[in-house]
């Protein structure tokens, strides 16, 4: 009898809203690309994705696994930012899914069980012809690997730096993600919001929310002063 995936030890869920389509792909649309035909019959066994925080990676990581629900597949995202305080034996039966997204795979590095674990997972995974996504904060050549055989695996995928958005880019990104609410934010609104607003694309996003609660309660356009007067500015 085969194994299945073993039960997380606890829910690790994936943001509703993480989809490729209210993603802004500036320099990283090849990256995109790649991840969209990753499940073709010629797509990668592996892509790896490093760059800093607040770049985009794991909404990226759970855009592939909404993508592989839509086509009918198995798919697993595994942050292990939290599970890195968890036994690694999460990774057993994983073979048995069509994609596999590892996120934050610096936070396990360097520790003996974990790095063996992985090692192994990657070995299944590729032998069933599943599909593996990777991100982390530095590229495969850079991340301190003391498991050699595993520092030679990462090395085997295709590997992509994403790029951080600049502020021009930032206000197209709050842009598409409220268009996709339903929302219309004027240029001069979105440049108020990152002159006034936190600097972190994700809590952008959040205050993006909160002016769409508050718009939708008020039933007022997204002005500057309306901006003022909802978040308190």
């Amino acid at each position: 009898m085969s194994r299945g995936p073993a039960q997380l030890p606890l829910e690790v869920g994936i943001r509703d809203d993480a989809t490729f389509d209210n993603y802004l792909p500036c320099g990283n649309a090849s990256l995109v690309d790649r991840l969209r035909r990753q499940l073709d019959t010629d797509g990668e066994p592996l892509l790896f994705l490093w760059g800093g925080e607040d770049v985009g990676r794991s909404h990226l990581l759970q855009a592939a696994c909404h993508e592989a629900s839509a086509r009918g597949k198995r798919a697993l995202y595994l942050p292990l930012s939290e599970l890195w305080h968890f036994p690694p034996h999460i990774l057993e039966g994983l073979e048995q899914l069509d994609l596999v997204a590892i996120d934050d795979l610096e936070r396990v590095l360097g520790r003996q069980r974990w790095e063996e674990s992985l090692f192994h997972c990657f070995n299944r995974l590729r032998d069933a012809g599943s599909r593996l996504v990777i991100s982390a904060d530095a590229s495969p050549r850079q991340l301190e690997i003391r498991l050699p055989d595993l520092a030679s695996r990462m090395s085997w995928g295709v590997t992509f730096h994403v790029q951080r958005l600049d502020d021009e880019g930032r206000a197209r990104a709050l842009q598409l993600r409220a268009g996709v609410r339903g929302m219309q934010l004027p240029d001069e609104v979105a440049r108020y919001i990152l002159h006034r607003g936190p600097r972190r694309l994700s809590s952008l996003f959040d205050t993006l929310e909160k002016l769409d609660n508050a718009s939708l309660s008020a039933q007022r356009k997204l002005t500057i002063p309306f901006v003022k007067q909802a978040l308190g500015w």
